[in-house]
């Protein structure tokens, strides 16, 4: 439904609850997460600390990024910008591996902080209302994605572009549709990798897939598969999957695969509080009353940041993690100087803008 534009007499607009109710989902489904990794790693001697930890970096960064966004809507998604390719130099462990990096570049927090970090300059730009400005954070963006190419991630580099890409077109797309069609991306993403783990794909498609991932990533695939249907309600426990007789070894103990390894570790439960969490940042971004270009930028972003933890181990990360949270965040903070200019602003009457 369109929103009014009206502003009630107590100074509460029909946007401040509109994000009140995002926040509670938020606060439903990240607590899930919380609870049942406790649960699983209580039943199946699981270590639940890494979701533990995802959880409160999300949290945190979701957090950071509405007061960051509220106070400087421009010059903080600008320095999140900038600060991703400086963590992602600064770190080199965030390398996946050669063994998972080869042919499509790196597939783990490389790419996924370089992406959240054009996002974040695609925001900023959505953000200012000065034109060279808005040209120069593009212009910042676009140099992300050749530093990406540059640094040999390939993804990161196509995800950067393709983020650019977007955010450009996305001030001709309405923010409904454009959420679904972001959710239906991540949702083949996602079957994608299960239909390659359950070996289901026709002969010629598995050995493209299999060609164009890595022999040992779809061993480990496989592997996931497996336990989820033998422990499909509770899982192996957070934390175990190396732990449970793999056929394929991974240095970092994960399937390089964040679906599988929630059905793996944690169940069918554990698969579904995963989406409910990307569901959450949609469903948060929908709703905020901030321009739906912007909103739509961040969509971007984060779906492409689930399309690579699909088939990689970027959310193993706390980085990504965080930015994760702090991207959603700042897209969806309400700047302090427009919540003052529509709250001294008398009521008026018909559609808003």
């Amino acid at each position: 439904m369109r929103s009014t534009g009206l502003v009630p007499a107590d100074g509460v607009s029909a946007g401040g609850d509109r994000r009140d109710v995002s926040d509670v989902v938020g606060v439903l489904v990240l607590g899930g997460c919380a609870v049942w990794s406790l649960v699983t790693a209580a039943l199946r001697d699981g270590r639940p600390e890494g979701v533990l930890l995802a959880v409160l970096a999300v949290s945190a960064g979701y957090a950071a990024g509405r007061i960051g966004g509220a106070l400087l809507p421009v010059a903080v998604p600008a320095a999140c910008a900038l600060a991703g390719p400086v963590v992602t130099l600064a770190a080199p462990g965030l390398d996946p591996g050669r063994g998972f990096a080869v042919p499509l570049g790196h597939l783990g927090a490389t790419a996924a902080l370089l992406t959240l970090s054009a996002g974040a300059a695609c925001c900023a730009a959505w953000a200012t209302p000065v034109p060279g400005v808005r040209t120069a954070l593009r212009l910042l963006a676009a140099g992300i994605a050749v530093a990406a190419g540059v640094a040999g991630s390939v993804t990161g580099c196509v995800c950067c572009a393709a983020v650019l890409v977007c955010s450009l077109g996305a001030g001709r797309v309405r923010r409904g549709p454009g959420v679904a069609a972001l959710t239906l991306l991540t949702a083949l993403a996602a079957g994608a990798a299960w239909a390659v783990a359950a070996d289901v794909l026709p002969e010629g498609l598995t050995e493209s897939a299999a060609g164009g991932l890595s022999s040992r990533r779809v061993g480990l695939w496989h592997d996931a598969w497996r336990l989820a249907r033998s422990h499909w309600l509770l899982g192996v426990g957070p934390g175990r999957f190396g732990q449970s007789g793999t056929a394929v070894a991974a240095a970092d103990g994960t399937p390089h695969s964040a679906p599988l390894q929630m059905a793996a570790e944690q169940g069918l439960a554990g698969v579904a509080l995963l989406a409910a969490a990307f569901c959450w940042l949609l469903y948060a971004l929908w709703r905020t009353d901030r321009p739906a270009p912007q909103a739509l930028t961040a969509g971007v972003a984060l779906s492409l940041l689930a399309v690579v933890a699909s088939v990689g181990n970027a959310l193993s990360f706390t980085a990504v993690t965080a930015g994760a949270g702090v991207l959603a965040g700042l897209a969806t903070a309400h700047p302090l100087a427009e919540e003052a200019e529509s709250g001294a602003r008398p009521p008026r009457d018909g559609p808003a803008e």
